[in-house]
């Protein structure tokens, strides 16, 4: 599938990286990412993949009831081994799913709203893009490593760049 290979890409992309950091690195406050750490981004990937796969088995998807768990955020091989897992799990059927959300900060009703299972992969790799490209900002900040060039660049930005260069 597309989907799945286009995710293990940047999963690549990212695991690389994080063997590139050291420990100390990976959990630094940065001043740009307004005090985050580049952990937290990454759990932040992570977990919303796992919301996707406890979805998939249940009907719905509640990207909200995320763990936060402060040990995907602070040990990198965790997070490592942990994008190998998720991205091994990738490859399901597609099926119809519940989107739950309850986007009104005043509200904690949630909305419910349909979706399926390979919209939720494409927005999951889209949102993934997003915290790579902060991620690329904080590593400038926090540790002296080479990045791939189009780390945290959308695929559709990559193709339009290499159209313009010929």
């Amino acid at each position: 599938m597309q989907l799945q290979q286009a995710v293990n890409n940047i999963f690549v992309q990212l695991a690389g990286t994080l063997e590139q950091l050291s420990g100390q690195e990976y959990v630094q406050p940065c001043k740009t990412l307004s005090d985050h750490t580049i952990g937290q981004h990454v759990r932040h990937i992570i977990e919303l993949f796992q919301c996707l796969e406890q979805g998939y088995e249940s009907g719905t998807v509640n990207y909200e009831k995320r763990k936060r768990d402060l040990l995907i955020e602070t040990d990198k091989e965790l997070a490592g081994s942990l994008l190998q897992s998720i991205h091994q799990n990738l490859a399901r059927a597609d099926r119809m799913l519940v989107l739950e959300a309850a986007y009104d900060e005043h509200s904690d009703i949630p909305v419910q709203i349909g979706t399926n299972y390979y919209r939720e992969v494409a927005y999951n790799l889209e949102h993934t893009i997003h915290h790579m490209a902060l991620i690329r900002i904080g590593i400038k900040e926090v540790a002296d490593i080479v990045l791939p060039e189009n780390f945290g660049v959308a695929s559709s930005t990559v193709k339009h760049k290499q159209q313009c260069a010929q």
